[in-house]
């Protein structure tokens, strides 16, 4: 298989195709294939961006459909039929059903981008500049974003400082420590040295922290706190969003309602880029052209998002992710977690992690390449990389989860042997 291309041509920024040197072609729903006829099955999922699968059939024939008609493909913030028929998609089928109410910002089409016009619209509205944000978060790469993550490698490349943000220990990482009383604190001493906040800027399940889901009570804290600060709350559901927790937002869970809420990646519907901001209507005091993107318009990503919405009602994605999640759940506790009892399992929906953290940070590494070769795509994530995640496309099969689990399972038992 030819890679030189790519290791001639291609920035040594490449991250991705390290760990899987494979030249692939085709996808369809859970199954990726490379050019020599290999099929991998995907417990991946384009880091979240292909929920429903790779080349949902449905989705996909509405975007073909599209494109047979010579309809416009870019147009940046101008009027569309596309555009109205995401809008409309989007707020009568996802947000309205939910008693929520929100705008629809639309923003350069990655989710770094809608991360940004978060934080620039939270400072604008409450004329702060601070932000809090948790330990363990991952929000983007672009500077602002980049300043609420909390991961070094990321923020080391930044050759800027990275300002305004105070990062707070997340729930999970000091027994004992009350959290929510240590950020009022912080707000209410006039010796902490810590400014207050514009915003509280958070995912309700810390993905690439380790699969570090935030508890219900814990949510409905952080909104009180913000509540009675005058605080806006920004929910970040780019990763697990979509569904992938089991209901499409991720915060449902807790019945709350943030102020803001970034979505991106399966928001695209099947890859197709496309970023959103939503917000509640008394904070839009955008200027026109204040927050704007050449490719904040793509036509094919409102045409294969608004088919989404329609894909998952009429195919009861989120009880199937709940259901399947619990076969995942009780794979892993039968099978896996018996192997060594410091290994650890989180997660909920269809996106889990097990910790090898207490063992060696370096075995779910390992693991993952031995998976790559049985063909298996599965990646890290969590400090040290300690954390190997099972997210797979929320429509898999059942037997090619349990396919794939069996995989996780036997190159776990072969790590641990040695």
């Amino acid at each position: 298989m030819n890679t030189s291309t790519f290791e001639t041509y291609e920035s040594e920024v490449r991250s991705y195709c390290r760990h899987f040197p494979k030249v692939f072609t085709e996808a369809k729903g859970a199954v990726i294939t490379d050019e020599d006829g290999s099929r991998y099955i995907d417990f991946f999922c384009g880091a979240g961006a292909v929920n429903y699968g790779h080349n949902n059939e449905y989705i996909k024939q509405k975007v073909v459909d599209y494109l047979a008609t010579d309809g416009i493909i870019h147009a940046l913030d101008m009027f569309t039929a596309p555009k109205r028929a995401f809008i409309e998609g989007l707020e009568k089928k996802i947000i309205e059903p939910r008693g929520l109410s929100y705008k629809i910002q639309f923003c350069g089409p990655t989710g770094t981008n809608a991360v940004e016009a978060a934080l620039k619209l939270a400072r604008k509205v409450k004329g702060r500049r601070n932000v809090f944000s948790f330990m363990g978060c991952f929000h983007g790469m672009t500077l602002g974003a980049l300043s609420l993550t909390s991961e070094m490698y990321a923020r080391n490349g930044a050759g800027a400082t990275l300002g305004d943000v105070t990062h707070i220990p997340a729930p999970y990482m000091f027994e004992g420590l009350d959290v929510l009383g240590y950020m009022q604190a912080m707000i209410d001493d006039d010796h902490s040295g810590v400014e207050k906040p514009a915003a509280v800027v958070m995912e309700t399940l810390q993905a690439e922290g380790g699969i570090r889901p935030f508890s219900n009570e814990f949510l409905r804290g952080v909104r009180d706190f913000c509540d009675r600060n005058d605080i806006l709350m920004i929910v970040d559901d780019i990763q697990v969003g979509c569904c992938r927790t089991g209901t499409f937002f991720s915060f449902e869970r807790a019945g709350i309602e943030p102020d803001m809420v970034v979505l991106s990646k399966s928001i695209g519907g099947m890859g197709m880029p496309l970023a959103i901001l939503l917000l509640k209507s008394e904070l839009d005091i955008w200027k026109p052209g204040e927050h704007n993107g050449t490719f904040r318009g793509n036509q094919l990503s409102f045409i294969a998002g608004a088919a989404s919405f329609d894909y998952l009602l009429e195919n009861n994605v989120e009880a199937e992710t709940r259901r399947k999640g619990e076969l995942v759940k009780a794979f892993v506790e039968k099978e896996i977690l018996p192997l060594d009892e410091r290994l650890e399992l989180r997660g909920m929906g269809l996106i889990w992690g097990i910790d090898f953290g207490k063992i060696d940070p370096d075995l779910s590494e390992v693991i993952i390449e031995k998976c790559f070769d049985r063909n298996l795509i599965c990646e890290c994530a969590g400090r040290n990389g300690a954390v190997l995640k099972i997210m797979p496309p929320l429509v898999i099969e059942d037997d090619l989860l349990m396919q794939g689990l069996e995989i996780v399972a036997e190159c776990t038992k072969e790590a641990l042997a040695k």
